[in-house]
């Protein structure tokens, strides 16, 4: 079956949802990814299972996560907050958390 469809208890076939998401190093870094399940994800970055980025600074909280319609639209996502500074990066954060 392809990744992006799952059965639901019901049977029928539903689409996955996918974030796009960003996770706070202990020395103040953030980091961008994409996940069906953004706290499965973080929980695995926290347990040193996840990325290599966090080898040289712990993950400490998932700090921002956006719900898109697809995994392309995460990864699309994705790479335009990867390309934000680091100050735009943190509005998004700010703007996470006044919701």
């Amino acid at each position: 079956m392809p990744e992006h469809l799952v059965n639901s208890s019901s049977d029928s076939i539903e689409p996955r949802s996918w974030f796009v998401y960003l996770v706070r190093a202990a020395n103040g870094s953030l980091y961008c990814g994409v996940s069906n399940d953004p706290v499965r994800r973080f929980a695995s970055h926290q347990s040193g299972k996840g990325a290599r980025f966090f080898l040289s600074s712990p993950a400490v909280a998932l700090v921002y996560t956006e719900a898109c319609s697809s995994k392309s639209e995460a990864l699309r996502q994705e790479r335009l907050i990867k390309k934000l500074k680091k100050s735009a990066k943190e509005c998004l954060v700010a703007s996470a958390l006044s919701r």
